[in-house]
């Protein structure tokens, strides 16, 4: 994280963040879901897991009829 803040004149001393990212507003359903699937499927794209509900820290489980470790809202 040092040598990353040291690369960029817009850090004191650290970079933690990645900079210069493109957010994106959430306006419509299919932009929720891509997004929702974006990062259910990290833990399967990494081979952590085979299946996105099979992943312990994912609201995956909850959206796939399951109890998650923490209470979540759906999105639909």
């Amino acid at each position: 994280m040092k040598s990353a803040g040291a690369d960029n004149k817009r850090n004191e001393t650290y970079q933690f963040w990645q900079q210069d990212n493109h957010p994106i507003a959430l306006t419509d359903y299919n932009i929720m879901m891509s997004k929702l699937n974006y990062l259910h499927q990290n833990p399967v794209i990494a081979n952590i897991v085979r299946n996105m509900e099979d992943y312990y820290y994912s609201s995956a489980i909850d959206y796939n009829g399951g109890k998650g470790l923490v209470p979540i809202s759906h999105l639909f």
